[in-house]
């Protein structure tokens, strides 16, 4: 299971309600932050989040609007914050602009006490936790290039069948641990019983799928399929397509037309232009694919496989 919450929901510039690009996903002890819009600090106070153990941070492009809350957000964990290690990860363009900003803005002249590691996204896995999940990014097609979407992935797992486990005699405690982990026991009057046993058949694990700025849906297909959740960009209405191919972004029809052939579970739309109602977004989308949420800024989910 993953959470995500987004923090901030709008496009380009922030409107009375809604901030600009940041959301953060968790799993487990992991947190990460994916883009930091202008404000996004404030958004993670009023988000109840805090900063705790916000040591990942993705970023999907280097537009500014993606990553200027990174100055910000940088100062405070250095000088408020007990968090001596920061991860960013991005694409060589973006990381050449975020060092520019760092280092020739918010530390100019200074000995950051912060130690920020950065570090270059190639398509690919990027982030794995030994058998829990792993992170793998993707390109996406936006103005400027280097601009990439992430997959999260829980491993495939057996589901631990309790009724066999009670009616086999199996005890709560590390016995079951070992029979999860593959390992045959014995128990104390000698039988034994195998993983097999007591585990049911392989099932998927909970899929989740980010995609900031898009100008094209054909080439991130194959890596939204099946998701359980679909967060992706919705910038302009097909009444005005013709601007959203000018500046590389999708409609709400778009993205729900991905979400239809990538057979996803629910679609949640994000990065909205302030000339829209957000009625008439969510009209657009579910016109086409039912299960649609426009998010608006502080939405927390849950997404299960």
């Amino acid at each position: 299971m993953f959470e995500f919450v987004f923090l901030g929901t709008s496009a380009s510039a922030p409107s009375v309600h809604r901030g600009l690009s940041a959301h953060v996903v968790m799993h487990r002890d992991h947190r990460f932050l994916i883009d930091c819009g202008e404000g996004t600090q404030r958004q993670i106070l009023r988000s109840g989040l805090g900063f705790k153990r916000l040591q990942k941070i993705l970023i999907t492009h280097g537009h500014l609007d993606h990553i200027l809350g990174l100055g910000g957000l940088l100062s405070t964990l250095t000088r408020w914050e007990a968090i001596e290690h920061v991860e960013i990860w991005a694409g060589q363009r973006a990381l050449r602009r975020i060092r520019d900003l760092v280092f020739g803005v918010v530390f100019r002249g200074e000995r950051e006490q912060l130690r920020i590691e950065f570090k270059e996204i190639v398509p690919g896995a990027i982030i794995a936790d030994g058998n829990s999940f792993e992170l793998m990014a993707f390109p996406v097609t936006h103005r400027g290039g280097q601009c990439f979407g992430f997959v999260f992935q829980e491993k495939p797992r057996r589901p631990f069948l309790e009724e066999k486990a009670v009616e086999l005699g199996v005890p709560n405690g590390p016995e079951r641990r070992d029979l999860v982990q593959g390992r045959t026991i014995t128990l104390p009057e000698g039988k034994i019983v195998h993983p097999d046993d007591v585990l049911g058949p392989v099932e998927a694990g909970t899929k989740l799928v980010h995609v900031g700025d898009a100008g094209e849906t054909d080439d991130i297909l194959e890596h939204c399929r099946d998701a359980d959740a679909l967060v992706v960009e919705a910038t302009y209405l097909h009444s005005e397509l013709d601007l959203a191919r000018r500046f590389g972004h999708l409609t709400a029809l778009q993205a729900a037309e991905l979400a239809q052939a990538a057979n996803v579970r629910s679609l949640y739309l994000t990065h909205l232009s302030r000339r829209y109602r957000e009625r008439d977004v969510t009209a657009e989308a579910q016109s086409v694919f039912a299960n649609t949420v426009v998010a608006r800024d502080l939405d927390h989910i849950e997404v299960r496989r």
